[in-house]
């Protein structure tokens, strides 16, 4: 009896050591929100290949977002709580011609749109009103 309890106390044990592993894993991929340049790979739930600087966001620590489209910039304020609400406003727009103009057009609008987001490993999903609408992974960490 000694031994069957033993056993089940050990294998319990090992089963939350190994996940709590993937967790420290996880948190080890995990980007700090602010001062990290997030890139766009999905919108809408579209493969988006962006290259160079396009379709970027950067959240500065005092309050003001940047970022580009595919070839004009933006700015922005944001807020953001412990509860991972995040919204956008006071948006600021260059207006060149692009030919990936609506493409563009779609990542402002998205970004507007958003109401919170989540941490997925190296990823930041932004969502809005429950709905999935980007997913952005990291470009670089700035120093700010």
């Amino acid at each position: 009896m000694k031994r069957a309890i033993l056993f089940f106390a050990t294998l319990l044990i090992t089963a939350l050591m190994m996940g709590c592993c993937d967790c420290r894993k996880r948190a080890k991929l995990e980007k700090p929100l602010v001062a990290t340049e997030w890139q766009l790979v999905q919108l809408m739930g579209r493969e988006v290949l962006a290259e160079g600087d396009s379709f970027t966001l950067l959240l500065h620590d005092n309050g003001n977002a940047t970022g580009q489209g595919d070839c004009n910039r933006f700015t922005a304020t944001y807020i953001v709580t412990p509860t991972r609400a995040l919204t956008f406003a006071d948006f600021g727009y260059t207006r060149v011609f692009c030919e990936n103009f609506e493409l563009e057009n779609r990542y402002f609008d998205v970004i507007e749109s958003v109401t919170h987001y989540e941490m997925d490993a190296d990823s930041m999903l932004l969502l809005s009103n429950g709905v999935l609408v980007a997913i952005m992974r990291p470009k670089t960490v700035v120093e700010l």
